[in-house]
C-alpha cells in the first residue's frame, strides 16, 4: 500500500519544500500528524481489545453497551477518554505541584518521539536517522524519568515504591534488550531502521526476517519489551495487590489519561 502512495507523497513533499523553511515546517508537522493521530486511535482500540480479552478470560463479555457496533462496544474507549478529561485534577497535599503536573508529559514525550524514526515507507518517516535504532532504544528508556518524578512529586509512599520498582525494572531489562539488538546491527550492518528493514526483504515473507536466525535474541528482546511496558507478569510497578496502583496512584483526570496514553504508546 505504501508503494502505491510513494509517488503522491514525493509530489507533496516537493510542493511544500518549494516554499523554503516555512514549507519544511509544514511538511514536518504533517508527518508528525500522520504518525501521532493513528497512534492515538490505535491506543484507544488496544484498550478495548485488552478489556475484551480480559473479559473472555473471566467468562464475561467486557465492554458492550457504549456503541453497540458489531456488539463489541466500539465507542467505549472514547467515552473513557471524555470521562477522564472532564474529571478534576487534584494535586495531593504537600506535593510538588509543578513536577507533579510535568511528570505525565515527561513520560508521554519519549513514547511519541520514539516513533519519529520508525519507517512506514522511505518517504513516510519523520526522520530517517543513521542511528535510528540507538535513538529508539534511548527514547524507550527515557520514559522512566517521568515515572520517577511522578512518584517523588506525589508525596506518597505507594507512588514512590512504584516509581522505584519501575526504575529497577528498566535498568534490569534495558541491558538485556541492548545486547539483543546488537545481533540485528551485526547482521544488517547498520543502525538505520530503513536499512534494517531492507536487509530483511525477500520472497519468503516473515521467514526472511531476523527473528529466525536470531531466535534466542528475539526471545530475550520480546521478554524485555514486555517487562519495560509493565505488562503482566512484569507489572510490579503497578502491583495493585501490594501498592494500590503504583506510581500514578495519586493521579486523576487528564494527568492520569496522559500516563495511560504513554503506557500504551510504548507498547
Amino acid at each position: 500500500m505504501f508503494e502505491l502512495l510513494s509517488q503522491p507523497i514525493d509530489m507533496m513533499r516537493e510542493f511544500f519544500l518549494a516554499f523554503g523553511v516555512t514549507g519544511l515546517i509544514i511538511w514536518t508537522v504533517i508527518k508528525i500528524l500522520v504518525v501521532t493521530v493513528p497512534l492515538i486511535l490505535a491506543v484507544a482500540f488496544y484498550t478495548l481489545f485488552e478489556r475484551k480479552i480480559i473479559g473472555w478470560m473471566h467468562v464475561r463479555q467486557g465492554p458492550v453497551y457504549v456503541g453497540r457496533i458489531f456488539g463489541i462496544g466500539l465507542i467505549q474507549p472514547f467515552a473513557d477518554v471524555v470521562k477522564l478529561l472532564i474529571k478534576e485534577v487534584i494535586a495531593p497535599a504537600n506535593a510538588n505541584v509543578f513536577l507533579y503536573r510535568l511528570a505525565p508529559i515527561l513520560a508521554l514525550a519519549p513514547a511519541f518521539a520514539a516513533w519519529a524514526v520508525v519507517p512506514f515507507e522511505d518517504a513516510v518517516a519523520i526522520s530517517d536517522a543513521n542511528v535510528g535504532l540507538l535513538y529508539l532504544l534511548a527514547m524507550t528508556s527515557m520514559g522512566v524519568y517521568g515515572i520517577i518524578i511522578a512518584g517523588w512529586a506525589s508525596n506518597s509512599k505507594y507512588a514512590m515504591l512504584g516509581a522505584m520498582r519501575s526504575a529497577a525494572q528498566v535498568i534490569s531489562y534495558e541491558i538485556a534488550m541492548g545486547f539483543a539488538i546488537v545481533g540485528v546491527i551485526v547482521i544488517a550492518g547498520s543502525m538505520n531502521l530503513s536499512d534494517i528493514v531492507r536487509a530483511q526483504a525477500g520472497s519468503s515473507g516473515l521467514f526472511d526476517w531476523f527473528w529466525l536466525p536470531l531466535l534466542p535474541l528475539f526471545l530475550i528482546y520480546f521478554i524485555s519489551g514486555v517487562a519495560e511496558t509493565n505488562r503482566a507478569p512484569f507489572d510490579m510497578a503497578e502491583g495493585e495487590s501490594e501498592i494500590v496502583a503504583g506510581f500514578h496512584v495519586e493521579y486523576s483526570g487528564s494527568t492520569f489519561a496522559i500516563f495511560f496514553l504513554a503506557e500504551y504508546a510504548n507498547m
